[in-house]
């Protein structure tokens, strides 16, 4: 699905571009979205991007929706791939021809035209710095993502959209499959989901370099190790750490090898 991704961005003029930095260290110790890669644009009033184009990007977010036991509800991952076309535009036909061709692309994702809709509000939204319209895509029953078109406040004239999605959440809705057994394969059900869902995110993380530590973005991995259940996770965690090092290495190189991983999950664990 990423490749397909990318040769339909491709096919309509739209490179792909280096991932962020997992550790970001500004208004968020992590890299929480990649609409990140616009802030010189729409915060600083630049006429820069830190990355423009097709940029899937890993990202770490705590603030999943949660069902009333604390479980994560189905769509939704501490860690996830933020599938992005970020990039600055000059006017409102550009933003229509970015619209237009993320339809194609979903058509080539076998997208149906008559089951997506798209819905929004026009009266356009202010958080700090930056003003925007949002508009989101449905298939079926089921959101999946959105366009937003962002200026900044002081500079309306610089204006950029950012084209976004989750890579696990678009292959949920095409697909209609389990969620949890389209992300963990025949490792679902054998370890409670936030079990699970620690150990992919931690594998992210340290594999990005981010130890466990006191405070700052090693203090979100400490946190994440945290909520592994040690009964559930009581025969090591090594089997699933190197499937989600595969995962993660399709958007990404990851620095610190699978075996150094689990050994720094294990190791935390038994603190």
């Amino acid at each position: 699905m990423l490749d397909s991704l990318e040769t339909g961005f491709a096919a309509d003029g739209v490179p792909r571009a280096a991932c962020l930095p997992l550790r970001w260290g500004r208004e968020t110790e992590l890299t929480i979205s990649a609409v990140q890669a616009l802030d010189p644009l729409l915060k600083g009033g630049q006429p820069r991007t830190y990355r423009s184009g097709f940029l899937p990007q890993p990202v770490v977010r705590l603030t999943g929706q949660r069902d009333a036991t604390g479980q994560l509800k189905d769509g939704f991952l501490t860690s996830f791939v933020n599938i992005s076309r970020v990039q600055p535009v000059s006017d409102l036909d550009e933003y229509g021809a970015i619209l237009d061709g993320w339809l194609m692309v979903l058509s080539r994702l076998g997208f149906h035209a008559r089951h997506l809709s798209v819905d929004g509000k026009l009266s356009s939204w202010r958080r700090r710095q930056v003003e925007g319209i949002t508009l989101r895509f449905r298939h079926l029953e089921r959101t999946f993502g959105d366009i937003v078109l962002l200026w900044n406040c002081e500079h309306p004239e610089r204006m950029a959209v950012d084209l976004g999605s989750g890579l696990e959440r678009m292959a949920w809705v095409r697909s209609q499959e389990r969620w949890h057994r389209l992300i963990y394969g025949n490792f679902a059900g054998s370890a409670p989901p936030t079990t699970l869902d620690a150990i992919r995110t931690g594998t992210l993380l340290i594999g990005h370099g981010i130890a466990p530590a006191a405070r700052g973005a090693g203090g979100i991995t400490r946190r994440v190790i945290g909520s592994i259940d040690r009964d559930a996770a009581c025969l090591g965690v090594s089997a699933l750490v190197r499937e989600m090092y595969s995962y993660w290495s399709l958007v990404g190189v990851l620095h610190v090898p699978w075996p150094e991983i689990t050994r720094i999950i294990e190791e935390e664990m038994h603190l």
